[in-house]
């Protein structure tokens, strides 16, 4: 008997030395307990990490949105995006392709309400988006970001209360304005540092702009070090999580 469980520990020690590792990593989405229900902008990096969160608002487009998804894709790179509910809801197969490609995403409320709201006019635009977002894409979001990033018309209140990582911006490319690509590239290259979080959008003004700009952007930021993550990654490098 003895003889028999010394060779079953042995093939056991083995068959362990030939399995995979297994990752653990965090789902793209997620917003562990200790970072949830503030609100930032920008995150401190340890050095020497050159980290940076691109993201993206007001998508997805059916233009805009999957010229952008295959330049993230050509240059392997992750992204975040603030979605819009009733876009989600009209572009499923879109919205269903941020998610099979890594990028993480975030709520940016039902339709882009930025006037005053109430406590119940506020709950409905972040859970009507969210609802959708979980019933075609899988994902429960706590990523939120107000439209125009405006902060004191009862949404941020009502996200901070309900556990949401309100995440604005540190490098607002402007692309809105509707420059030329170029214009947006050098107007983010003057303000990026380790850890920032860069604002383009793949809806509403700019999106073409936005998409043109793109593979400039990522060739310059990559010869300057940068290293672009999701956002919760992104917190993750800085130890909030």
């Amino acid at each position: 008997m003895r003889r028999l469980c010394l060779i079953g520990l042995g093939l056991l020690a083995s068959l362990c030395l030939h399995l995979p590792q297994l990752s653990y990593a965090l789902p793209p989405s997620t917003i562990p307990a200790r970072s949830q229900g503030i609100m930032m902008s920008q995150v401190k990096l340890p050095s020497p990490e050159r980290a940076i969160a691109l993201t993206f608002d007001d998508g997805p487009s059916p233009d805009a949105t999957p010229e952008i998804l295959a330049t993230l894709e050509r240059y392997q790179v992750k992204a975040t995006f603030f979605v819009i509910g009733r876009h989600v809801q009209r572009y499923p197969e879109i919205s269903q392709q941020l998610v099979a490609q890594g990028h993480a995403i975030g709520n940016h409320t039902w339709s882009h309400r930025s006037d005053r709201l109430n406590p119940q006019e506020a709950g409905y635009e972040i859970n009507q988006a969210s609802r959708i977002i979980t019933q075609v894409t899988g994902v429960r979001t706590l990523l939120f970001r107000p439209p125009k990033g405006r902060l004191e018309n009862g949404l941020v209140s009502w996200a901070k209360k309900n556990r949401y990582l309100v995440a604005l911006w540190s490098v607002d490319s402007r692309d809105y304005q509707e420059p030329t690509p170029h214009q947006i590239v050098q107007t983010i290259l003057r303000q990026i540092q380790p850890g920032g979080i860069i604002l383009m959008h793949d809806g509403n003004r700019g999106r073409m702009q936005a998409a043109a700009a793109l593979p400039e952007l990522l060739e310059a930021l990559k010869a300057e070090g940068y290293e672009f993550v999701t956002l919760p990654e992104l917190l993750q490098r800085s130890g909030r999580f």
